[in-house]
Order: C-alpha cells, then structure tokens, then sequence
C-alpha cells in the first residue's frame, strides 16, 4: 500500500518511513509542512508531498491507500496548536481519508486519552483534543486503528510489548518510539486490530504475536 504519514519529520515519523522501507511491503509518502524537510526525508525512503494539517491535505490523501497520523504538537506548543494539530488537524485529514476511501486509518494517540482529567495538568488539553480526535475516527465510517502508548523513549526497539485494550499496571513503564512506529504499521494489514483502539508498553510478546490478542 501506499501509506501517507502525517507528523512524517517526527522522531515517530521518521522511525515508520525507515520501517517501511525495509520491509518493501509498503511505500510510505511523507507529509510535510516545510518543503525543506523534502530532501531528507526522501533520503530515509520516503515519496514526499508538501501539506499542512491546518489547510486542505485532499491532493496529498488522493496519493495514498492508507493513512498513518503520527503528527503531533506536544503538550509545550500551548492549547491554540494543540487544538488546531492533534484536533482539527487530525479531523481535517480523516474528513479527506474519508472522501477519498481511504482503506485503512491508523490514528497514534496516547495512554491517558480515556480519562484526560487523571493525568498531569499539563497533559489534560493534549489528552482532551486526542480524545476528540479518536472519537471523529470512531464515527467516521473509517476502517481504523487506534494505537495508545505509554511514555515514549528515544531507546532502541526489543520488538516486544504487551497490547490490551486497558493496560492495568503503567506504572514506572513506558515504550520506544521505534516499537510505537512497528505497532503503527503492523496495524495497516491485521485484521485483528482493525476498528480497535488498544494501549501499548514494552513487554514480553513479539508485536506481530500481541496483535493477534487484544483484550
């Protein structure tokens, strides 16, 4: 498939292009607002196109079969990009997956998105705008999946973790972005995790085996 990645220059984004890559299963076509970050990203493997999550992304989605959004404005950026990316930056790019018939959208949200208020203060808008943002997936009509990590980690992957629908002890746990960035695309094609939404850590299950049975 042809996988257009929005948040492609992230360090998240940048871990799926060179998975996709390798792999040669898919060819992944970066997004990005910067026609600057075209050249390098291309380096990594990557057909780019220029889009802004802000504006009209429609002539980037029509190259695409399958969509990965990994773009995200962080908890520092301040509530006005938190809103416009992880928000309406998300919903602008399922309005167009949808009008496109887009097959598959995979959405990278967070562990923290069900209960916004639980976490730290300076989560709870990110978390608020992730959760409206997954739920405009939910009730798009969309194919989906929705992968909720942990904290992430700059760490080299082990290629093993633990999937569940509610993961009960996140305590003191957490994920590299390289593992986040395999789940990510391992949920373009299983079956099993199509129109769910699952949290994730490191643990102990091989990824391809721990998709096969979200609880």
């Amino acid at each position: 498939m042809n996988v257009l990645i929005a948040g492609a220059n992230g360090k998240t984004g940048r871990h799926i292009i060179e998975q996709i890559a390798r792999g040669g299963e898919h060819r992944a076509i970066a997004m990005v607002r910067d026609p600057k970050q075209e050249k390098e990203l291309e380096k990594l493997g990557a057909q780019t196109v220029v889009g802004d999550l802000e504006g009209d992304v429609s002539h980037a989605v029509h190259l695409a079969d399958a969509v990965i959004f990994a773009a995200g404005s962080g908890s520092k950026t301040g509530p006005d990009k938190t809103i416009s990316v992880d928000q309406e930056g998300a919903k602008n790019l399922i309005d167009a997956a949808k009008e496109h018939r887009i097959q598959h959208f995979v959405m990278l949200s967070s562990i923290g998105t069900d209960n916004p208020s639980a976490g730290p203060d300076s989560m709870e808008q990110y978390f608020k705008a992730k959760a409206i943002a997954d739920e405009y997936l939910r009730g798009s009509d969309l194919s989906y999946t929705i992968v909720r990590p942990g904290a992430l980690t700059d760490e080299r992957a082990i290629g093993k973790i633990e999937a569940s629908q509610k993961i009960e002890n996140k305590e003191n746990r957490s994920i590299s972005r390289e593992d986040v960035a395999a789940v990510l695309i391992a949920s373009l094609t299983h079956e099993e995790v199509k129109n769910k939404t699952f949290e994730i850590l490191s643990g102990e299950t091989d990824i391809e085996e721990a998709l096969k049975f979200i609880y």
